[in-house]
């Protein structure tokens, strides 16, 4: 083989293999933006630019927890001593994963007993079913349903994939979860109102640094992801053990 060969072929090796991180990089970039992947153990919450009122001073984490007792997306004593706060998407596989096989252990450990309090935060990540999604919780807890049309949805949801959730599905699943009034409930999914409400929200969980969903906020910790029980267990304890409760 003349040496111009071999130049030539080393030439050719050297450009498949660049090619082929540059490939890598794209798809692990890709991997790591996916708003609804599982996630890892528990860490420091974002502290990512938010609105004013949730910033409580520089270098601090933001302070996420309302405790607003005329919050309809909120379930739990208003002076739990702790708050969990949840971020998810109605169409969001793994939102549906936890709230159907963790969160209702959660629940009867943890605010059944008056300990926890957890606020929920609508956000639209995956489209406009999304976003009506949101808009139809909103709506569902206007007439006092807000934990069972949540519950009913995610129990609903398909094991892959994002929910299909158009209107009419939407009204289904509101007469399922009890909503009394069908019809105020079917004329408010097209309430201006409601939707900038959920605009607001994602917006809001994006300037936090929220990215992926589900995503939870303790005191500070912040995890995401179809966690299991024992994250949750071990985050709540500590932040309990913190509060002397």
């Amino acid at each position: 083989m003349t040496s111009s060969l071999v130049r030539q072929r080393r030439v050719l090796i050297v450009a498949t293999l660049a090619i082929v991180l540059v490939l890598a990089a794209v798809i692990a970039s890709m991997l790591r933006t996916q708003p609804d992947a599982p996630a890892a153990t528990p860490t420091q919450a974002p502290t990512a630019t938010a609105p004013a009122t949730e910033q409580p001073g520089a270098g601090q984490p933001p302070v996420v927890e309302r405790r607003d007792p005329n919050d309809l997306m909120a379930i739990g004593a208003v002076d739990a001593p702790v708050v969990l706060v949840e971020w998810a998407d109605m169409r969001c596989p793994y939102c549906a994963l936890v709230a159907t096989q963790t969160l209702p252990d959660v629940i009867e450990k943890y605010v059944d007993t008056g300990k926890v309090r957890i606020e929920f935060r609508d956000v639209s990540f995956f489209g406009e079913q999304s976003t009506d999604a949101a808009v139809a919780l909103r709506a569902a807890s206007e007439q006092g349903r807000f934990r069972e049309f949540l519950e009913t949805v995610f129990a609903a949801a398909p094991d892959k994939g994002h929910a299909d959730l158009p209107r009419t599905r939407l009204v289904e699943l509101a007469g399922t979860a009890g909503v009394p009034d069908l019809a105020r409930f079917e004329s408010d999914l097209a309430r201006e109102d409601l939707h900038a409400a959920v605009a607001a929200s994602t917006t809001t969980a994006q300037q936090l640094g929220v990215s992926s969903v589900p995503f939870f906020v303790v005191n500070g910790t912040a995890f995401a992801g179809a966690q299991p029980l024992e994250t949750f267990t071990q985050v709540l304890d500590e932040a309990l053990a913190a509060a002397g409760a």
